[in-house]
């Protein structure tokens, strides 16, 4: 979901500063275009902390897998 919403963000982002360079009328202006860029980085943010959440296995207080030394 996150990465959905960081990339229809980011292509706000990418599409107002495309009309923007070509002479067109920008839709956003600075602080809009600001808010959904920070938007955008802020949901690949999260998407990128889920995913080494769910990567990373989990540990007891000394740091070792659950279970003990040997795993079980």
């Amino acid at each position: 979901m996150f990465a959905f919403v960081g990339a229809v963000l980011f292509a706000i982002f990418i599409g107002n500063v495309v009309i923007g360079a070509f002479g067109g009328t920008q839709f956003l202006d600075d602080v809009k275009e600001m808010l959904v860029l920070f938007a955008s980085s802020l949901a690949f943010v999260v998407l990128i902390l889920q995913r080494e959440a769910a990567a990373t296995p989990e540990t007891n207080e000394t740091n070792e897998p659950k279970g003990g030394k040997d795993g079980s």
